[in-house]
């Protein structure tokens, strides 16, 4: 199962689409009290649901109108988002950081993030705004305390992210909070794809970042020092995790800091970040007005 949350150019309320082989549909006038317009609303009443969703949207949705759609990020009010930093060994090593052996978890807030296709803001006080492609896992099931063993149970599917960074920002103290967090820096999308059409865990996935066509990150996600379930494990050793929950898993080697020259975004650029058999997400870059 394939869900988009979008809203129109003449309708601003949020909706439910999913993917059939003939493209995106979805409820008109949202005639179908049983399914759920929200993405989370869906995922917190479990997998059965999500399958009947899925099928009585297939069923009697309408084509979406693609030239109207505003993509927005699956999951708009998550109560976390929590990102795993320096989880690919050699981003670790180019970023000059000693690996380290427990994850470097830090959070995002909601306002961070936009869709597909929308466009990723630099801010206004820096010119180091720097690409990372990353997986992202969603929870679907609640729990604390998780064992390793039951981790990927409660992960409901998986996307993708650029999560951008301002660099001179995310260095300006040892916490990267700033740098990680400015309104529109990165992105998510631009699918959620459910669990069950991903390989377990996510795991042995290609996941590559092209800059205005140029690949600037390969590699692959069998290669994060910290798979999805040992972080999802620890991660509930000191919080509850609820449906809707979002884990960005961290980026590989090739991001714009430790280049030479650096490479940073900039407006007109088209920055791409695509995970094989999860999707392509598309974003421009503009200056903060």
């Amino acid at each position: 199962m394939r869900f988009v949350t979008f809203k129109t150019r003449t309708n601003a309320r949020p909706s439910l689409a999913v993917r059939t082989p003939e493209g995106l549909r979805a409820l008109n006038g949202f005639d179908a009290p049983r399914v759920p317009q929200c993405l989370q609303t869906l995922l917190a009443l479990g997998p059965s649901a999500m399958r009947e969703a899925a099928a009585v949207i297939a069923q009697l949705g309408e084509p979406v109108d693609m030239d109207q759609i505003v993509y927005l990020s699956p999951i708009l009010a998550p109560a976390k988002i929590i990102c795993v930093g320096l989880n690919y060994l050699d981003h670790t090593k180019e970023s000059n950081f000693e690996q380290p052996a427990y994850p470097t978890l830090f959070l995002r807030v909601a306002s961070s993030f936009v869709g597909h296709d929308d466009a990723l803001i630099r801010p206004r006080c820096s010119e180091q705004f720097d690409y990372e492609g990353e997986l992202v896992a969603f929870i679907g099931k609640a729990g604390k305390h998780i064992p390793k063993s039951a981790a990927l149970d409660h992960v409901a599917g998986y996307s993708v992210s650029n999560e951008g960074s301002v660099r001179d920002y995310q260095f300006k103290s040892p916490q990267w909070t700033v740098g990680k967090n400015f309104d529109r820096s990165g992105s998510i999308g631009p699918e959620f794809v459910s669990a069950d059409e991903v390989p377990l865990g996510g795991a042995g996935l290609k996941i590559e970042t092209r800059l205005n066509g140029k690949t600037v990150q390969s590699s692959n996600t069998s290669d994060m020092v910290f798979d999805t379930a040992t972080v999802i494990s620890l991660v509930s050793e000191a919080m509850s995790l609820a449906p809707g929950d979002i884990i960005l898993m961290g980026t590989p080697a090739g991001v714009g800091l430790a280049r030479k020259p650096p490479l940073y975004m900039k407006p007109g650029d088209i920055a791409e970040v695509e995970v094989e058999g999860v999707g392509l997400l598309r974003n421009s870059v503009a200056d903060e007005e």
